[in-house]
């Protein structure tokens, strides 16, 4: 977070007065201000798993090409932007993103994509799981692994193209450590269902020379261990595919990712962000990013790379929730960073167009939000933005110290 549009410049407190938030009170001068399963799971989320390998520039070639197939098809390219900014694989969406992405699946299944997907090459291959709904039948595993940002999920399907078809979903936590494969038998039964067995299951470790079994025994499950799984919708390009399965769960998978997916992946693995970020601003899809209708609305922080001249209240505030409220009309800016709840810190700015990726922006105040109270802090400070990616969800800028922000809109703007 760079304070109010992330100019990065020091800021000079000239004091401060202190009153509730409706004007009343008193003026002061204020001051400057399975276990091992769990295990990994609880790592994770703590941010202590690395990021996966370098991509090599076949892979993104073949990114761009599908970027450009899914933007021929209005209804995928509907339901890939509003899967962007849903985090744990839709375990924490909001209603109404729940709701757009729903719909979005609905139209692709009236669509009908490829027909009957099983008997096509295309269902066939190693797919990634980017959604999936969440019933209160779900598996141990999808439970436990499928919400967690820094792992990948992964589902194989092998039918025609070898004499022992199999489904296999794999767990990837990360290039050092390795991943958990469940595999099951296939059989396909029509041309949406793939009936399947899971038979067996095993960790694989980088850090060990051998297998280590999942404590499941799959043939004292009996019923248990048998599923199948519809594919209601295939893409024509084979890049997409939404399933549903026995248990009551859609996923929602793709082949190869595109690059704004791509992104939020290497953020939530802590991966090669800047990479991404690089290829993303070479792809920009419009060229007057400082219109303010255009990015006008609330701003949810992702991630940000602090600069060596970063000022101290950035540093300081890195890592903390923070939003940014943009004006259409006016070019006002707000940043707010919230330590707690009734604990914020809200700044002020106003910005003005001196280009068409830059925008000048000064400083006008800060209060320190407590409760009912509101400090106000008189700094001021002047800088400038560049704007180097939007879209109608993803944002990428630059401050003028050199700190880059990566912000994903959220549909509340208050």
């Amino acid at each position: 977070m760079a304070l109010v549009c992330h100019t990065g410049l020091a800021c000079r407190a000239w004091g401060a007065q202190t009153r509730t938030r409706d004007g009343r009170g008193k003026e002061d001068r204020g001051r400057g201000s399975c276990k091992l399963v769990e295990r990994f799971a609880h790592n994770a989320q703590a941010g202590q798993h690395n990021s996966r390998s370098i991509t090599k520039k076949w892979t993104a070639m073949a990114a761009q090409t599908t970027t450009k197939q899914v933007a021929e098809n209005s209804a995928e390219s509907a339901l890939l932007e509003a899967l962007i900014g849903v985090q744990g694989r839709g375990r924490s969406a909001s209603k109404q993103q729940l709701q757009e992405i729903a719909e979005a699946v609905s139209a692709l299944e009236a669509e009908g994509g490829v027909p009957n997907p099983t008997a096509s090459s295309l269902i066939e291959g190693r797919w990634q799981l980017i959604y999936t709904t969440r019933p209160g039948t779900a598996s141990p595993i999808q439970r436990t692994f499928v919400g967690v940002d820094a792992f990948t999920v992964f589902q194989e399907i092998l039918l025609r193209s070898t004499d022992n078809s199999r489904v296999a979903n794999i767990v990837k936590f990360s290039e050092k450590i390795g991943e958990l494969k469940v595999e099951a038998a296939a059989t396909i039964e029509s041309g949406q269902r793939i009936l399947f067995r899971f038979d067996k299951a095993a960790f694989t470790f980088k850090f060990l020379p051998f297998k280590v079994p999942y404590p499941v025994p799959f043939k004292l499950l009996g019923d248990e261990a048998k599923g199948w799984l519809d594919t209601t919708y295939l893409s024509p390009t084979g890049t997409l595919r939404i399933s549903k399965g026995n248990k009551g769960t859609t996923f929602v998978l793709q082949k190869t990712l595109d690059p704004q997916q791509r992104l939020l992946q290497a953020i939530s693995a802590k991966g090669d962000v800047e990479k991404e970020i690089e290829e993303l601003v070479r792809l920009n899809p419009i060229t007057n990013t400082t219109d303010f209708s255009a990015f006008a609305g609330k701003w949810r922080q992702l991630w940000s790379s602090q600069a060596a001249e970063a000022n101290w209240l950035q540093k300081a505030t890195s890592g903390i929730p923070n939003w940014q409220i943009v004006e259409g009309k006016t070019g006002r800016f707000e940043n707010l960073v919230r330590f707690l709840p009734g604990f914020q810190l809200r700044a002020k700015a106003q910005s003005e167009e001196v280009s068409k990726q830059r925008l000048e922006v000064k400083i006008e105040g800060v209060d320190l939000e407590v409760g009912p109270f509101c400090i106000p802090f008189k700094i001021t400070a002047a800088g400038y933005t560049d704007l180097l990616y939007l879209t109608e969800k993803i944002r990428i800028t630059k401050g003028n110290r050199g700190s880059i922000f990566v912000h994903c809109r959220e549909q509340d703007s208050d």
